[in-house]
Order: C-alpha cells, then structure tokens, then sequence
C-alpha cells in the first residue's frame, strides 16, 4: 500500500550507512511498502545521494536533543540523545500506518506482515522484557500524538535518557494490556541476547527475520576482507554475532560501497575494508 512505509533515521554518516544496508535489505527480500529515512544536517550531501537511490523519501529533520545528561551517564551512552529525533517519525501523517527501524538493524526475510499489527507494536527488551525494545515498533502517524510524546518529554524527561525511555514511558500498557501488540523476539533479534541465551538461539534462531546489532560498536565500526568474507580484527561476541555481522557486511561491500564510491571516489570514503 501506498499509505503504508519503512521508516529508520541517520544522523550522520556513519548512520547512514546503516540507514543504506537496512533499505537495501529490504528491497532485496521484496517488501512492497515505501521507505522512508529521516536524517541530521550533519548527513552530507553524497551520503544524501546514496540514501536517495534506495530510499523513496529523505527527509531533513532537526536533531532533538534529550538534554538528559543524569541519565544517559547512568547508562554510559551520552550519544543515546539524538535519538530523541525519532519522535519526528510521527510527523509523517501522509502515512496511515509505519514500521519504525533503527538503522543498525539488518532484515533478513520478508516483514510486511509487521503491517497487520496495531500501534505501539514491539519486541521485549533482553535487557528488561516488561519495556519493549525501541529498535523496531508499528504506529500510526499522527500530530496529535507527537504533541503529546513531546510534552511527555517535557514533564517527565526519559528513564533512561533516550526514546526507548520516553516511549515505554508514554506506552506504558505495552507490558499488560494486550499480547497482540508483542511482536515475537525474531522481528528484533538483539544480537547481545544471543549469548545470554545461546540454547534458545540454536533453537529458534533460524527463524530470525530481523536482527538488531546493539551497544556502542556497529557493524560499520569493523574492518572486513570480502574476499574471505571475513571481518578482520577483534569482534566482541557477546554483542555481536559473527555471522550476522557477515550478513551485513557481504551485503554493504556488494550493494552500497559501489555507490559509496561513485560519491566519494576510492579512497575518500572511510569504507574499512581489507584488500579490496
């Protein structure tokens, strides 16, 4: 449908880059819905022309800045505050229905059934499964409610210092109120919990449809030599897992990195591969 789309947000390149993988990827398993990325000022112009051959909207937002310095201490992730800007996907009324994705997520089948679903759907949090995990959630746009999100925000800031905070906060009958609106853990895989449940992982794992590589090093902070497809260098696998950490990357170096360098030239673009 038409009304229905994709949404994810960059606010800088090395998000971008994210943003390029994750709509490449959902092109690759054939979704029929539109994509949409929303981005910083910071994003520069070439990665803008990269985002805008695979994206069917880019549109500039201002960054919002959480301003919540206890609490993103609390957490040790000070960069969390622009994530406040992922309020703004709420803006896009010309949409009846979206599928918000964080850009260091990677799909890996096709999720246009998420579209069936009812806002606020989403996936539990590893880390504490009564809040959902912010990576990947159904709603419906609406001015309305993105008044009242920002409000919230003003009266009663985010628990944590970021949106996930600030949304299990504003939704906060996602735990209780009605199971329809759990996705299953497989439509946000957070790569940490593999290793916290690794039984659990070899049984259902296969099944994967999304995976989402959290903490503070991203699949583009690596080096990769794709001619071993092989990531080069230390990877920490308790947050990530190998394999899917290949996934993204064969899928980068094939499908973004040419485009990267029709941008950038070469050598100009920091693409951290080895060899090639």
């Amino acid at each position: 449908m038409a009304d229905q789309a994709f949404v994810t947000l960059a606010t800088n390149d090395s998000y971008s880059r994210g943003a390029m993988v994750l709509g490449k990827s959902l092109r690759n398993h054939n979704t029929s819905k539109k994509l949409v990325a929303l981005i910083g000022q910071q994003v520069s112009e070439q990665c803008q022309s990269v985002l805008k051959r695979i994206y069917d909207e880019v549109r500039v937002v201002d960054v919002l800045e959480s301003g919540d310095t206890a609490h993103l201490a609390m957490m040790k992730r000070p960069d969390l505050g622009v994530t406040f800007t992922k309020l703004h996907c709420w803006t896009l009324t010309h949409y009846s229905k979206c599928v918000f994705m964080d850009a260091d997520t990677l799909v890996l089948s096709n999720i246009d059934d998420l579209f069936d679903r009812e806002e606020l759907s989403a996936a539990p949090d590893p880390g504490w499964p009564d809040c959902f995990n912010s990576g990947v959630f159904v709603f419906c746009p609406s001015m309305e409610t993105h008044g009242k999100l920002l409000q919230y925000c003003s009266e009663h800031g985010s628990f944590d210092g970021g949106d996930q905070g600030v949304l299990n906060g504003f939704f906060n009958s996602w735990s209780t109120a009605d199971i329809s609106k759990h996705l299953p853990f497989i439509y946000n895989l957070s790569s940490i919990a593999i290793y916290t449940y690794l039984p659990a992982f070899k049984q259902y794992g296969g099944n994967a449809k999304v995976v989402h590589f959290l903490g503070q090093t991203k699949p583009w902070s690596y080096t990769f030599d794709p001619k071993a497809k092989k990531i080069t260098g230390s990877v920490n696998e308790a947050t990530t897992h190998p394999t899917f950490l290949v996934d993204w990357w064969t899928l980068y170096s094939s499908a973004v990195v040419p485009m990267l360098k029709e941008q950038y030239g070469d050598n100009a673009f920091p693409i951290r591969m080895c060899g090639g």
